[in-house]
């Protein structure tokens, strides 16, 4: 993990699996920092919309867009990288 002057603020911080992969992330709406500045916490209300949007350019349906019996509705995809994405219109704690 590394901060800066604020020890409060990750600069940038990564966590990875011993099989690889990982993911990157640091703290939200840092001054100066555009990557910073992306939504936090966001769920896709439109599942349908994005599970489209992403198979049109090329993801691989994992799981078709279905309401679920615990609440919400959810897909899941991989884009032409490998990456597992999952949609879902449930809002995050």
């Amino acid at each position: 993990m590394v901060t800066g002057d604020d020890p409060q603020v990750v600069e940038h911080a990564e966590l990875r699996w011993p099989e690889g992969g990982g993911v990157m992330l640091g703290t939200a709406d840092r001054e100066g920092n555009e990557f910073s500045r992306r939504p936090t916490g966001t769920a896709a209300d439109t599942v349908d919309a994005v599970f489209e949007r992403a198979t049109t350019a090329g993801a691989e349906v994992v799981t078709a867009p279905a309401d679920r019996d615990h609440g919400g509705r959810t897909a899941a995809v991989r884009d032409p990288e490998g990456n597992l994405w999952s949609l879902g219109s449930y809002r995050g704690a």
